[in-house]
């Protein structure tokens, strides 16, 4: 990675220090024990937060090191729990450009990942309304895969489901239909709901009217429904089957959703879920959501 101005760089070491210094272990689920000697979070605990070693936190914090990429500063800025306003300065201090909306680093509201936190019995990710997987908890990894590193169209679902035959083997074949026209109908809502001028949406849209004659046969029917509560059958590779509630929290502008995933009522997807824990995160063939 480039190196960085020193003036630049020295103080991006100390907005990060006054961030981390700011937040209160007990905002993201520390103990906040009387062996504490710092007023806020430890380096090692940004670290480990932002999935970054110590010593290279280390190193940002004394304005030395090299220059973090677009993806670290994202992690930075969400380990952090930096605003939007904060986020973009972020980005400028590390010579990085500020993402679009939308994109797979886009800001997450501090509150939305303040609840993700506290989710810590069940599977749950903030998306984007293109389905862009923006953060997951540890047991979302573990039931839908990773879904970091995917850039470009591929971060999105949507993109995914009707241009990978992949991306569908998580669902049984008879709920292919079903997802296809509910991706359709949450994608139109969505659309609609973004300024007339959005070129994010209508670029994916155009692409995937080009790319699947299926994409186009269900957009020409013109159906409208943004996905709020939802039953899944999910394809586990280690569990099998497992029925879960997929229940949705919008943020005001509806641009981002907190999803969390609950076991079915009367099947044994609640010890399957549980067992989720135990089996730990682990690679799948294709993430989804």
């Amino acid at each position: 990675m480039e190196g960085m101005g020193s003036a630049k760089y020295t103080e991006l070491g100390a907005f990060l220090r006054s961030r981390r210094e700011r937040i209160r272990p007990a905002d993201i689920g520390l103990p906040s024990g009387p062996r504490r000697r710092v007023p806020g979070l430890r380096r090692d605990e940004v670290a480990q937060l932002a999935g970054a070693s110590v010593d290279y936190y280390n190193e940002l914090e004394r304005g030395a090191g090299s220059q973090p990429s677009e993806q670290m500063v994202a992690a930075l800025a969400r380990a952090l729990r930096l605003s939007a306003d904060e986020r973009d300065y972020l980005y400028r201090l590390a010579g990085r450009p500020v993402p679009v909306q939308g994109g797979a680093a886009s800001h997450v509201h501090p509150g939305m990942l303040d609840l993700l936190g506290r989710l810590t019995s069940t599977p749950a990710q903030v998306i984007t309304d293109l389905h862009v997987t923006l953060v997951q908890n540890p047991l979302a990894v573990a039931l839908l895969g990773d879904h970091s590193g995917l850039q470009g169209p591929r971060a999105s679902f949507v993109h995914r489901w009707f241009t990978e035959s992949d991306a569908r083997r998580q669902y049984p074949e008879a709920d292919h239909e079903s997802q296809s026209r509910a991706f359709v109908a949450d994608l139109r809502a969505a659309a609609a709901r973004r300024d007339a001028k959005d070129a994010e949406a209508d670029s994916m849209i155009r692409a995937l009217l080009n790319a699947s004659s299926e994409f186009a046969a269900l957009w020409a029917e013109h159906d409208v429904a943004f996905r709020r509560d939802d039953r899944k059958r999910l394809n586990h590779p280690a569990l099998g089957l497992i029925e879960v509630n997929c229940l949705n929290l919008f943020s005001e502008d509806g641009r981002q959703r907190l999803l969390w995933f609950t076991p079915a009522v009367g099947t044994d997807s609640a010890d399957l879920l549980d067992l989720l824990a135990v089996i730990g995160t682990q690679a799948l063939a294709e993430p989804t959501h």
